[in-house]
Formats: structure tokens, sequence, C-alpha cells
């Protein structure tokens, strides 16, 4: 009966042990081990990609989309507008990051498709037909800081207008900070809103 409980000890002893030796491995050394790596090999991007101005002060990170409105919700004529969020009550709040779940049939969805294409088309007085998708639906996650180039296209004469700059400068910016497809054929061209406008501030 001793030798029982002996083995018995030495087996929860061990296991404890290997517990507390894996907790530690995959825990805090694993932790600190990669994100030293990361501060090593790329911390701009370990520390959450962030945008700065040429003040140096934090904008925004180039992985999070962000609104560009006034104090009543109403989108500035002078930036470049986002796709539409359904994180949060006002949207791109990245504490609600979700998508609105709504499928293609639903009645809310298709009304609210309708009401966008209609805003967009009016803001930017361009015909609705030409409203792209990407303008009338928010992302899954609700925090894209992308847009088609087809979007940004639709937005330069406004842009333009508002800043009282050349249509062909604010062109050459979106140009600028369009990227392609990842490894030239993966996923479609896009163009980083928070960056665009930041540039147009700063030209």
């Amino acid at each position: 009966m001793n030798t029982n409980n002996r083995a018995t000890g030495r087996t929860i002893t061990a296991a404890i042990r290997a517990m507390v030796i894996i907790t530690l491995i995959l825990g805090p050394v694993y932790a600190l081990a990669i994100t030293g790596i990361g501060q090593l090999i790329m911390p701009a991007k370990a520390n959450g990609s962030l945008i700065q101005d040429r003040a140096g002060t934090v904008v925004g990170s180039r992985l999070l989309g962000q609104s560009f409105t006034d104090a009543k919700g109403n989108p500035l004529p002078r930036y470049f507008q986002p796709r539409p969020s359904a994180a949060g009550d006002d949207g791109y709040d990245a504490a609600g990051s979700s998508g609105s779940n709504q499928g293609p049939e639903n009645d809310d969805l298709v009304a609210a498709i309708k009401q966008r294409r209609q805003q967009v088309a009016t803001f930017n007085q361009v015909p609705a037909a030409s409203v792209p998708a990407d303008a009338l639906t928010a992302s899954a996650s609700g925090l894209d800081p992308d847009i088609s180039p087809a979007y940004a296209d639709l937005q330069i004469a406004r842009v333009a207008d508002a800043r009282q700059l050349p249509v062909g400068t604010v062109r050459t910016l979106v140009e600028e900070h369009t990227s392609g497809r990842d490894l030239g054929f993966l996923g479609q061209p896009t163009v980083n809103v928070l960056e665009l406008n930041l540039a147009l501030d700063e030209a």
C-alpha cells in the first residue's frame, strides 16, 4: 500500500513539475522571445504599424481604418472616405470589431446599400451606377483600412475641388498610395485611406 502511495506521489510530483516547466516555456519565455525577435526584425510592425505625422504624433495604424467626419458624423469633402463599417455604433470601433452578419437577401442590408449608393453618388457628384461595391458594404472586421482604386478614383474630383488642388496632383497621390496584389497575383490592388489623407494634409 505504501509503495502504491509513493508511486502515486511521484507521478503527481512529476506531473506538477512538467506543468510548471511547460507553462514557463510556452507562457512568458515564448512570449518574450517572440516579442524580442519582432522588435529586432520588424519593430514597426511589432508595435502595431503606427503612422505618425510630420510632428511625430501618432495619428493611427495602417492596419486599422478610421472615419473622416465632422462632429455630426458627416463625411468631410476634403478627405477620401473609407468603406462603411459595422464595428460599434459609429463604425471603426476597434473594441467592437465585427461585420453586420447580414446576408445578401437581408432587407435591411438591401435598403442600406440603396441608401449608401445614393449618398455616395450625391456626395461625389457621380452617377449612382458608377459607385463600386466597397463603397456600399462593410468588411468582415469593420476595420478595413483600404479601399479599391475604383473607389479612390471616384473621389478624386471632389477632394481636389475641396482642397483647391489640381486633379492631376491628387491623382498622383492616389497612385503613389496604391498597393498592388500580394506576391503579384494574390488579392486586389488597394489604397490605404489614412496614409493617402495624411499625404494630402502634408502636401
